[in-house]
């Protein structure tokens, strides 16, 4: 009796796991195209590819959408191996840089993984950038023409009660300022050519030049509008663009770390 009780238990077991390993393999994949399986890993690489550049969020659409790619890509590549496609040697060397591409970007990824900017780096470059931003910022209008005497006689004009707004927009050859009445917005003095920036500087609010600014652009007319303390913005502002600048410093050092440290006779063009 105890015999035939282990035989019948066996044979339902049997029975429930035939049943259950259909349930399983479901599970397991999304679909079945043509008797060949498509697994849901394959839904989620793609899936964390859609995401990896921050432009969309992860929504039941989207996921949706995921699926129905990856079972797309089952049917066409079977058809595309059923045609052989994939015996030609440009598939087999288009597989190599597909691989290589992957590869590479795990090592780049793992590397900035294990490789964090850190909050200390991250101030230490702000602080650098926020003292050379320091200092004052000039806003300034200007006529820009091609001879000396047509600045000598915007100035005429000016000291005659012309408007500098006016004579900008009638007589300035700068495309970019002209329309605007000549008004350059603020800027530090380092932001133009030498001349430009040292004549600007020494002028008093409401002054214009004496004597036009010759640079290589032609002769300047300048008139100071204004001036004011460079503003910066706060460190919290400007911390996750400082992390992924200092991120792609360190990434790129180590690329030439590696290209430094290879043995090949290949001459790179720059070194």
């Amino acid at each position: 009796m105890k015999t035939t009780s282990t035989a019948l238990r066996a044979a339902l077991l049997s029975a429930s796991i035939a049943l259950l390993s259909p349930l399983a393999a479901q599970a397991q994949n999304v679909a079945i195209v043509n008797g060949k399986a498509v697994p849901k890993a394959r839904v989620e690489t793609l899936m964390q590819q859609a995401l990896r550049g921050g432009q969309q969020q992860r929504t039941p659409d989207l996921e949706q959408k995921v699926k129905e790619e990856v079972v797309l890509r089952e049917i066409f590549m079977q058809e595309a191996e059923k045609r052989g496609l994939n015996a030609s040697a440009d598939f087999r060397n288009q597989m190599e840089l597909a691989r290589q591409t992957v590869l590479i970007r795990e090592l780049f990824a793992d590397f900035q993984k294990k490789n964090p900017v850190t909050d200390a780096e991250a101030q230490a470059e702000y602080d650098k950038f926020k003292a050379q931003a320091s200092g004052t910022e000039y806003r300034a209008r200007h006529i820009l023409v091609e001879k000396e005497e047509d600045a000598k006689a915007a100035i005429a004009q000016l000291k005659a009660g012309a408007k500098f707004e006016d004579l900008a927009k009638k007589m300035s050859k700068d495309p970019g300022s002209a329309e605007n009445g000549g008004d350059l917005d603020f800027a530090k003095p380092d932001a133009y050519v030498p001349e430009f920036g040292q004549a600007m500087s020494k002028l008093q609010k409401g002054q214009i030049t004496e004597e036009p600014v010759k640079t290589q652009f032609g002769y300047h007319v300048i008139k100071l509008e204004d001036t004011r303390e460079a503003a910066f913005p706060a460190f919290d502002e400007v911390k996750p663009q400082i992390q992924q600048r200092l991120s792609q410093m360190k990434l790129q050092s180590f690329q030439e770390e590696l290209r430094n440290k290879a043995k090949t006779d290949f001459k790179f063009s720059q070194q």
